[in-house]
């Protein structure tokens, strides 16, 4: 991370202002926060994600003075040569002036790469307490045609990884069984000094026995074996909408995965698959639907008896209709996830052609042809006065 360009990655000017980083800090990270990668795939998500920190980090760097200073000066955010930005020059504390004696930084602003084993500083002492969200769980529901199309209620079972009731999430047996942590003697945070070329320096992180927590658990908790959650099966009660069409989600906030200190729930993520009907096409809140009419209905006309989704509707069909025409039938398809409003029914009417026909039969067909006149047939006689 160090070697990056963090005003490249914000998108931002090296002069540019304090307000002028938070405002492009706000949008990228609004941009490739994972909330909005809910639905995408596993490889957008990781990206996405990476990105996320990636902004994140940068922001930490530049939106510190002490921080931002050491970056432009040597152009890396722990001090080291090589960055592109400056050399020892610009930074007075080393040499002369001080005689080489020691100097105490606080490795959280300056040096906190040399001493990796702390974890970080502050910032990672707040998010090791901070309150965390919980993962999302996503299941899949197969639905009828039918189900899809009036709605309908299921139950669905999950696991989902939730507190631990026995001991409140802490992972101590019923709770309280914790000592204050001997290493930090409470605080959540250490100081090491090191002896470097340029001095001695002293770096202030993250106790690496209690993660910054201040404390230590003397007992765990049988019923979590001290992780303070425990994974249990539940059945969630799924009120699927009318209307639903195949490859939507529906979303729970809250029964999902339990977060950590405090944190809120993951949401549950339900991904709907409809099974297709033997007789209708849907084509968003519309339907298509193909019907077989003999020769001599489609000729005289007829009235049909359409099947639609409620039940039968009557389709006046005139005379003279040509296969692949298309009738609506208005309201009779599936009910609009948004408002009362129905889609419509399309009914493509197809002309079937009898085969395997009786000597009878074929002789009865010539002798309606022949019975008609050639102006019942204008494009035909148009094409045969054409060769």
């Amino acid at each position: 991370m160090a070697q990056k360009d963090y005003y490249e990655i914000l998108g931002v000017d090296k002069k540019a202002s304090a307000d002028e980083l938070k405002s492009a800090y706000r949008k990228l990270a609004k941009k490739y926060h994972p909330d909005m990668y809910s639905s995408a795939s596993d490889a957008e998500k990781k990206e996405a994600e990476a990105k996320f920190k990636e902004i994140n980090h940068a922001y930490d760097v530049l939106s510190d003075p002490q921080k931002r200073e050491i970056y432009d000066t040597y152009g890396s955010e722990d001090g080291a040569m090589g960055g592109g930005a400056g050399g020892f020059g610009g930074f007075s504390g080393f040499g002369g002036a001080h005689g080489g004696q020691g100097f105490s930084f606080d490795m959280d602003d300056i040096f906190s790469s040399i001493f990796s084993g702390f974890g970080g500083g502050r910032s990672s002492q707040s998010r090791a307490n901070a309150p965390q969200r919980g993962s999302d769980i996503r299941v899949g529901l197969t639905l009828t045609f039918e189900e899809a199309a009036f709605g309908v209620q299921k139950k669905i079972n999950v696991r989902r990884v939730e507190s631990c009731s026995a001991c409140n999430g802490t992972g101590a047996k019923d709770g309280k069984a914790f000592k204050t942590c001997t290493n930090c003697n409470g605080t959540g945070r250490v100081t090491q000094v090191q002896r470097t070329p340029f001095g001695q320096f002293s770096s202030t992180g993250v106790c690496p026995v209690c993660k910054g927590r201040g404390k230590v658990i003397t007992e765990t908790c049988k019923s979590c074996g001290g992780q303070g959650r425990v994974e249990r099966a539940r059945e969630i009660t799924v009120n699927v909408p009318a209307g639903i069409d195949n490859g939507q989600t529906i979303t729970y906030a809250g029964e999902g995965n339990g977060g950590r200190n405090g944190g809120e729930r993951g949401s549950l993520v339900v991904e709907i698959t409809v099974k297709p009907h033997k007789l209708f096409r849907r084509v968003g809140s519309d339907l298509q639907l193909e019907i077989p009419v003999t020769i001599s209905e489609a000729a005289l006309g007829c009235t049909l008896s359409v099947p639609t989704l409620k039940g039968a509707q009557e389709l006046k069909l005139p005379e003279g209709t040509q296969s692949g025409t298309v009738f609506k039938l208005k309201n009779c398809g599936v009910k609009k996830l948004r408002g009362n409003d129905n889609g419509d029914l399309f009914v493509k009417v197809i002309v079937e052609v009898p085969k395997n026909l009786s000597r009878e039969q074929k002789d009865i067909l010539r002798k309606l042809d022949a019975a008609f006149e050639s102006r019942q047939f204008p494009r035909k006689k148009e094409y045969k006065d054409k060769l």
